[in-house]
């Protein structure tokens, strides 16, 4: 095999785990670009698509937890159950992530808001295990989602449901925004996130033509 030969399949393979591991960004028409942050109708277009995908009451919760938390894909891969979940089985009002399970190897507690919590109360029904240390949402193998495989199940939904600028990333971008434009502060974003600075919450807060004219309207 000559040198040339080897070079492009390393270039392939470095495209690739920056679609998956980088997921802040995905890769258009050979130009890096930011993952997309939902609007509301894209939102509820992704989550009718999951109705009609084998795995319906997973792949949603799947999607609503990372829309609703902002946690990320390698953060929904490693949770078990009794994350979620307290000794009676009910929903937790609030979690805390271990160092091991995020990003930056910081614990970080996470809050489950009302919609949420009936989803993962429906979710619990379907996934009707007594192993609190099972994985939360185990793969057709049985275990854990890897980071990688996580990364691609959004990539999976997005892309057929028309979201191909969207990645896993979308859901916690959005999170971030959404909160955003209902006056929610930047230090508070930045805490929900786990984001050390306040630079970096803001680069995820998206601004549209629509956020500035209803801004201009309160003076």
């Amino acid at each position: 095999m000559n040198t040339s030969i080897n070079d492009a399949k390393l270039v392939a393979q470095i495209k690739y785990q920056t679609v998956l591991f980088n997921t802040d960004t995905v890769i258009l028409e050979g130009k890096m670009a930011q993952a997309a942050t939902l609007s509301e109708a894209q939102i509820k277009r992704a989550v009718r698509f999951c109705q009609t995908r084998r795995y319906v009451t997973r792949d949603t919760t799947i999607l609503l937890l990372s829309l609703y938390t902002g946690l990320r894909a390698k953060e929904i891969a490693a949770l078990r159950v009794d994350d979620l979940y307290d000794d009676e089985g009910s929903v937790r009002t609030q979690f805390t992530l271990s160092a091991a399970q995020t990003k930056g190897a910081r614990t970080r507690t996470v809050f489950v808001n009302k919609p949420l919590a009936q989803q993962l109360t429906v979710y619990s029904a379907w996934r009707s295990t007594n192993d609190a240390a099972a994985a939360l949402f185990p793969s057709q193998k049985g275990g854990h989602f890897s980071a990688n495989t996580m990364c691609q199940l959004f990539l999976n939904i997005y892309k057929a449901c028309g979201l191909s600028d969207a990645s896993s990333h979308s859901g916690r971008r959005t999170f971030i925004t959404r909160l955003a434009n209902k006056g929610v502060g930047v230090r508070t974003l930045a805490a929900l996130a786990g984001h050390t600075s306040i630079q970096t919450t803001q680069r995820y807060i998206d601004v549209n033509d629509a956020q500035l004219a209803n801004a201009v309207e309160l003076l």
